[in-house]
């Protein structure tokens, strides 16, 4: 499976949780729930991940954490807000730099439509 299909599936699972528990719950809900989705499609899904950040010779261990990764190649950060600002895009892109990684979806439940609430961010 390519990237874009796995993207696909990804979104796929995020519209069926909106679509089952509609917007305004917690984020952690959402999270939990679109991890439970992508584990029974056959994703590997890891949740809350630590990665490390290096500066100059120190390594930092648990210096941040993704929401969820997923397949070792897409990061996704979940959000349950009223708007999705800048600082929100920021922080994806940053994690999407400091992991090497080029590809990750900033994931906004607290909205009428999913669709409205889906952006993609490449570095």
């Amino acid at each position: 499976m390519d990237i874009n299909e796995l993207t696909y599936e990804i979104i796929g699972a995020t519209y069926k949780v909106h679509t089952e528990l509609g917007p305004g719950l917690l984020e952690s809900t959402y999270e939990t729930c679109l991890e439970f989705e992508l584990l029974e499609a056959g994703f590997k899904v890891e949740s809350q991940k630590e990665l490390p950040i290096v500066y100059r010779e120190m390594r930092m261990e648990k210096a941040y954490r993704v929401d969820l990764l997923v397949e070792d190649l897409i990061i996704l950060e979940l959000k349950s807000v009223q708007h999705i600002l800048p600082v929100h895009k920021a922080q994806l892109i940053t994690y999407l730099k400091l992991s090497d990684m080029n590809l990750g979806l900033l994931l906004n439940f607290n909205v009428a439509r999913m669709k409205d609430g889906i952006t993609r961010l490449i570095v």
